[in-house]
């Protein structure tokens, strides 16, 4: 079977490097220092998931490589202040544009100093510096680093330039293999209940993974959610953030299939 991940990491190099001519690493980061000296500070996403008594991130995601268009002509506009204003603790924003159909502008149009949204995650396949300073020139909180992207030093150093330029991370792992780097200096550890190799779910990855976690840290399960009733027994395992893209953009209305799913935790 095809390896689709192997082939997003590919193209994200070359993407990379493209994205680096366009507008050079030096210019980038002398745009950022700015924000670091005289911006306001990223909101913290592991403190509003903590505090939640839901912990749902809600995501914004056009395409998948797996499902096709999901929902090929809304704008984030025209999405994420609903998601907010139904009660969404955190937001999720596909910046892939290949493969998710997503951009990094939609961050930039969305985030502001005085956005009342919630904090903003960039969910990306982030495999080089430039992406976090990108990340935080947009307007993002915090930042996805995939164990199964990146090796454990290039993780480690990753997640170092991101906490410097203000940025939370949310480490993402799917398999046993990878909980050495749960060890990591990371605000929030995923656990992927999607296979990035084959695209197969099962929510069940989360409570086999569970117990194999850090107690002292915020716990996300991802994707393959759709019943309120498997936020509860999550909570129930130790997990507080609960990552949900599918089961609302496949509505007419994301916003309002939130709003239902959390009435239906109550």
């Amino acid at each position: 079977m095809k390896d689709v991940l192997e082939e997003i990491v590919a193209w994200k190099r070359i993407e990379v490097e493209e994205q680096k001519k366009a507008l050079p690493p030096r210019q980038l980061h002398a745009m950022v220092e700015g924000l670091l000296a005289e911006g306001p500070a990223p909101k913290s996403m592991s403190e509003s998931l903590t505090a939640s008594p839901h912990g749902i991130i809600a995501e914004f995601k056009r395409k998948s490589p797996s499902k096709g268009w999901i929902h090929p002509n809304v704008e984030p506009e025209q999405v994420v202040p609903l998601y907010a204003q139904s009660g969404a603790t955190a937001l999720s924003i596909l910046t892939d544009e290949r493969y998710f159909g997503g951009r990094l502008e939609y961050i930039s149009r969305l985030a502001s100093p005085s956005s009342p949204l919630p904090p903003i995650l960039r969910k990306d396949f982030i495999i080089d510096e430039y992406q976090l300073f990108q990340a935080r020139q947009a307007g993002a909180d915090a930042v996805l680093l995939i164990a199964a992207d990146l090796t454990l030093p290039e993780c480690r150093t990753l997640a170092r330039t991101a906490h410097e330029l203000g940025l939370e991370v949310l480490l993402e792992m799917h398999s046993e293999a990878e909980l050495d780097y749960a060890e990591l200096d990371v605000d929030m550890l995923g656990i992927n209940n999607r296979n990035l190799g084959t695209f197969h779910t099962d929510v069940a990855n989360s409570f086999r993974m569970a117990d194999r976690l850090p107690a002292d840290r915020v716990r996300v399960s991802e994707s393959g959610i759709s019943q309120p009733q498997t936020i509860g027994l999550l909570r129930e395992a130790g997990f507080r953030g609960f990552l949900i893209g599918e089961t609302f953009m496949r509505e007419a209305d994301p916003g309002k299939a939130l709003k239902r799913f959390i009435e239906g935790l109550l």
